[in-house]
């Protein structure tokens, strides 16, 4: 797979990279990598998302890199080669990805995350490899791959943003997927990214007031299910009023270090009936299977959905903590 897709990167001559909504470090860091790659390489590349990025990117200069759909842009014109990354459901692309079908000749998707079970199926030639413990790990293969063609190497800001990548997603090696494959990628980038603390700073310590403040409350009232196995938190729009959305990702990350939680949910609040699902887990019990009946997907200990007209939130609320309520005893 990887072959052909680097005869076709070295055929096409314009790219436009994307990834899913709400894009985040794995994402944002795969982007930019290939986007400096592919330039070294003589193509015309171009990076497009959905939405902007969260301001704790900017270090890796996003400003001047990326566009949104959402915002104002340049018209997309037509291109050789789309790449999304990090995602192969094209449901979170939208409505950029139709836009992309129209203009490119071919849209591929690069990807660690499993193939949904009743979600669509990513585009016939894309890479979904789920042994990889980030979609970072697959764009340093592919750009390894592509400059060992013409006798290249990685320099400064290639390594920074695969380091990005690598590091967000296995939250500072915390998940890398029982490999040692993680360690020596990051260790052959360290070659060039000779401040990875900056990295870790950006990506990790840039809480201000407000958000410790958010943190605090949003903590204080989880609701906890399940003699203390499950954590549950709301978030309405008024308690993200004056942060990015990013923020609450944060939230269940931290509810995860309590010693008795084997599994964590985070409904936010994005508009009217809509809501953003964020689930985790230690590990034991799968969470994928209940995010996929939310029309969602993600990992098996890391998973999430987009919800559309939920209707009365209490309904959703009993629905989803049964969900989990079930597969809490089914693997016990």
């Amino acid at each position: 797979m990887i072959n052909e897709l680097v005869q076709k990167l070295l055929a096409a001559r314009s790219v436009v990279l994307s990834t899913h909504r709400n894009c985040d470090g794995d994402g944002i860091g795969s982007q930019l990598a290939l986007l400096h790659g592919l330039k070294k390489l003589g193509k015309s590349v171009r990076i497009l998302n959905v939405d902007l990025p969260a301001k704790k990117y900017q270090f890796l200069k996003t400003e001047k890199w990326i566009q949104a759909y959402d915002r104002t842009h340049d018209e997309l014109q037509p291109t050789d080669l789309a790449l999304i990354l990090d995602t192969n459901d094209w449901r979170l692309v939208e409505p950029l990805f139709g836009e992309l079908r129209k203009k490119c000749g071919e849209v591929l998707f690069i990807d660690h995350h499993p193939i949904l079970k009743t979600g669509p199926e990513p585009t016939a030639g894309s890479w979904i490899d789920v042994d990889a413990a980030s979609t970072g790990e697959l764009c340093y293969r592919l750009l390894k791959a592509l400059f060992t063609e013409r006798n290249l190497e990685f320099d400064s800001e290639i390594s920074r943003a695969l380091y990005t990548s690598i590091v967000f997603d296995t939250q500072l090696f915390r998940y890398v997927r029982s490999a040692p494959n993680s360690h020596l990628i990051a260790a052959d980038l360290l070659k060039f990214e000779r401040h990875p603390e900056e990295v870790h700073h950006h990506l990790f310590a840039t809480y201000t007031v407000e958000k410790m403040v958010f943190l605090t409350r949003a903590l204080a009232g989880i609701e906890y299910r399940a003699e203390g196995k499950l954590a549950f938190i709301r978030l309405d729009r008024e308690a993200l009023r004056g942060l990015q959305p990013d923020d609450s990702a944060d939230v269940i990350d931290m509810v995860m270090n309590i010693e008795s939680i084997e599994i964590a949910a985070l409904l936010r609040e994005d508009g009217p009936g809509e809501f953003k699902l964020s689930l985790r887990s230690k590990g034991r019990v799968p969470v994928l299977p209940v995010a996929e009946s939310f029309g969602g997907g993600g990992h098996r200990n890391a998973a999430g959905a987009y919800i559309k007209n939920a209707g009365d939130f209490g309904i959703l609320r009993e629905e989803l903590l049964t969900a989990l309520e079930k597969s809490l005893r089914t693997h016990e």
